[in-house]
């Protein structure tokens, strides 16, 4: 599958928005403390602007199919980014691409700086764990900063 990563530009916010509300309802997902009910998920290409920022969109045959970013973790003093919104269409999941997208979101958290990255998911997305944990990224405890997602209870960190 020939597909292209680039920064997410003002027309993809539209198809992110849609892939991550379509990825709930397949999978049933809490609506409520989730990526689904925040407020930024329309406009996304608005949010991530600082220069330790930013969100990759996967584009195919000029269709956006996926997407995942790297913020600093709010309410955290610490210098940890989170991975967020990491969302893919059916047909890109299981090619191998979100692996490339993950590594290409670590590498620019690196080079922005950040000690470690941050993420939360729910406990049935066991795919996407298994690929977390794949690229070097371990179980805690507890969550961290203020991510708003009371309803994600898988907290995962990776050194970078």
């Amino acid at each position: 599958m020939n597909y292209t990563i680039r920064k997410i530009e003002s027309k993809d916010n539209a198809a992110m928005a849609k892939i991550i509300r379509t990825v709930f309802h397949e999978l049933d997902a809490p609506k409520e403390g989730t990526a689904y009910a925040d407020p930024i998920l329309d406009t996304l290409s608005k949010v991530y602007v600082r220069p330790n920022e930013i969100y990759f969109v996967v584009e195919v045959d000029g269709e956006v199919l996926g997407g995942s970013g790297i913020a600093p973790l709010a309410g955290n003093d610490a210098n940890i980014c989170e991975l967020q919104k990491m969302y893919f269409a059916p047909e890109l999941r299981g090619k191998g691409i979100a692996q490339v997208l993950i590594e290409k979101c670590l590498s620019f958290a690196k080079e922005a700086g950040f000690d470690q990255c941050y993420l939360e998911t729910l406990p049935f997305m066991t795919a996407a764990q298994k690929l977390y944990k794949k690229v070097g990224f371990q179980y805690t405890d507890a969550p961290l900063g203020c991510t708003g997602h009371g309803s994600c209870d898988v907290f995962m960190i990776k050194e970078l």
